[in-house]
């Protein structure tokens, strides 16, 4: 037998989310993790230069705002001279004009650099989720997915495309001021200098609490966001069993618990942007204490005391502008963390580097003492031995949760088998690249899903090129056509957001026709008439056991009608195959394929005499 780890690429697993996001309050910003985002930016290279080119020329014009209005009130101004007022006025609307130019610009380019960045990003998750193996869609809620794409991308993008170039120009604004203020005066500087120990202190207290909370904002808007999901897929069943008020409770407790979230860290926000811009306010009271006092006394020239007193309210007016970045800065880590962990999540297996491609297919199957497990420890399939021709049908009978389906997903490639090896034409689907394996199989699955547009774009989608006379063909050899030509606008008929427009039957005759456009070598039926009406389910029959006709085929139902004239039989009871034949040979055999089909005839029939006559 052959272990699974020697027959795949194993891919480390990535821990679960709040194992790894819990770690973003302790350590604050993730440098790391930022070189990470900005890799996302090298495609828009030139983008992104030109934006840091303005980003400091911007930095360098608010200063100059500051100094020349400064320098207009303290020069020609407090001198009385008309002149040189209106010459200053001049040169301050040109630096107006030019420093929002610039502005205009930098906006600009933020938002297309940002808008470049989020759509690689959602590509590339989407890209990445359509390589997973059905067992990550089975653990991970919908609607949790939905928020990754949706909610987290959009925090990284004001991430992008504000906190950074904001932080730049406010940053660079304030050492240019602190430059300036300086040069003016070293005294009154080292007064502001104070000042830093306290904002310091201030970013410590809260950076613990404000990361936190945005982790959890981001947390329960996710959970808010699958609870939706799974709501209205089950309005249905939600209005049959009257659980109106139940549901609305259960959501307005998740819409509460994410409102309560954003409040706590709305208020951790309001204390500490305050707090930030008292500093300042008091920072700018003490330099006109201090200042004025020099002033009176000639240690500083009124026109320099002007100028810092500028230079003073642009050095700390970024404060607050850049504690509200840093805030959002937290928020887009906390997208980030969750974002790259759906990227960094690995399919449990890979294709072998060595698989080939399958060319072409008669359609021989083997399983050869093949076990699986969904769960480690949790048996599924055990010992399943099995050798099918071409062209044979293979029907798969027995209890709920027997097996029966997992037998046809290890087909499909779906999963890979615990041990054990499956032969398709005599080679191991592990040494086949699982798109070329899936060219080959068509599957009619019970679960009828259908994607929103006509009932004829539902067919193509097994074969993107089939032009309409291909799609009609298909429906008239499976004797479908005067049937769903009935509907208003026949082929072209809207199926709506999952088929809703159609009946459940309806569905099912579309995937039918969908996966035989395909020309399948395999056919996978799982439950594929269970809602289709007799009268509908005998004219399938019927058409296909022609399209049957040298196509290997395994077929799961309930109905026994529909498999009584399969090649093989096999009950699969407990993740064994317990019994296999013909119909005839299991009747015969009176075990339990001969009870399953008793009960089937007593349904149908008064009296057990009628087996034998119905057989």
């Amino acid at each position: 037998m052959t272990s699974i780890g020697m027959t795949s690429q194993r891919q480390p697993k990535v821990p679960r989310t709040s194992d790894r996001s819990s770690n973003i309050g302790r350590r604050g910003l993730d440098w790391q993790m930022i070189g990470r985002l900005f890799a996302y930016t090298r495609p828009y290279a030139g983008t992104r230069n030109w934006l840091v080119v303005l980003v400091i020329i911007r930095a360098v014009q608010l200063p100059l705002l500051t100094w020349t209005i400064a320098r207009i009130i303290s020069g020609p101004i407090a001198g009385l001279d008309a002149r040189g007022t209106i010459a200053g006025v001049l040169g301050l609307l040109a630096l107006i004009i030019t420093t929002e130019i610039n502005f205009m610009y930098r906006m600009r380019l933020a938002l297309k650099l940002g808008e470049g960045v989020v759509f690689d990003m959602r590509s590339q998750l989407y890209a990445h989720m359509l390589k997973l193996p059905m067992s990550f869609f089975g653990k991970m809620p919908l609607g949790t997915l939905i928020s990754r794409i949706t909610s987290d991308v959009d925090v990284i993008r004001i991430g992008i495309q504000d906190v950074v170039f904001v932080s730049t120009v406010q940053f660079g604004s304030m050492l240019i001021a602190a430059a300036m203020m300086l040069y003016y005066n070293w005294r009154l500087f080292l007064v502001a200098v104070l000042f830093v120990p306290v904002l310091w202190t201030l970013l410590r207290y809260f950076r613990t609490r404000l990361s936190n909370a945005s982790r959890i904002v981001q947390e329960t808007y996710s959970r808010l966001t699958a609870a939706l999901a799974e709501y209205v897929n089950g309005v249905r069943v939600i209005q049959a069993f009257c659980r109106q008020a139940h549901n609305d409770k259960a959501f307005l407790n998740q819409i509460t618990s994410h409102a309560q979230n954003n409040f706590r860290g709305a208020r951790y926000s309001a204390v500490f942007v305050p707090l930030l811009e008292l500093n300042g306010q008091l920072l700018l009271a003490l330099v006109v204490v201090i200042g004025g006092y020099q002033s009176l006394h000639g240690g500083i020239s009124l026109e320099a005391l002007i100028q810092f007193l500028f230079l003073s309210e642009l050095f700390f007016g970024p404060v607050p502008v850049l504690g509200r970045q840093y805030n959002q800065a937290l928020t887009a880590m906390a997208g980030a963390e969750r974002v790259f962990e759906l990227l960094d999540t690995r399919p449990e297996w890979s294709d072998r580097p060595q698989a080939q491609l399958l060319e072409t297919i008669s359609g021989r199957v083997e399983f050869q003492h093949v076990n699986f497990e969904y769960d480690p420890g949790k048996p599924v399939l055990k010992d399943i031995d099995l050798s099918v021709t071409q062209g044979q049908t293979v029907a798969l009978v027995g209890e709920t949760g027997g097996g029966k389906s997992s037998i046809t997903r290890l087909l499909s490639k779906l999963y890979l088998p615990t041990s054990g090896s499956i032969l398709i034409d005599g080679r191991d689907i592990l040494d086949i690249t699982s798109d070329s394996l899936h060219r080959w199989i068509g599957t009619v699955p019970q679960d009828n899903f259908l994607f929103s547009g006509t009932i004829k774009d539902n067919i193509r989608f097994a074969r993107p090129e089939a032009d309409d006379d291909a799609i009609i063909d298909v429906v008239r050899r499976l004797d479908l056509l005067d049937i769903l030509e009935e509907l208003q606008n026949g082929l072209d008929t809207l199926v709506g957001e999952k088929g809703a427009s159609l009946s459940v039957g309806q569905r099912q005759l579309v995937c039918f026709a969908r996966a035989l456009l395909a020309d399948p070598r395999l056919l996978i039926l799982d439950e594929a008439t269970s809602s289709v009406d007799a009268l509908t389910e005998a004219r399938l029959q019927i058409a296909l056991e022609k399209l049957l006709a040298g196509r290997t085929s395994f077929v799961i139902a309930h109905r026994l009608s529909t498999i009584k004239r399969s090649d093989i039989i096999l009950y699969v009871d407990r993740g064994r195959i317990v019994e296999r034949g013909t119909h005839l040979e299991l009747l015969q055999a009176q075990g339990r394929y001969y009870s399953l089909y008793r009960d089937f005839v007593r349904g149908m029939h008064p009296s057990i005499a009628d087996i034998e006559s119905s057989a």
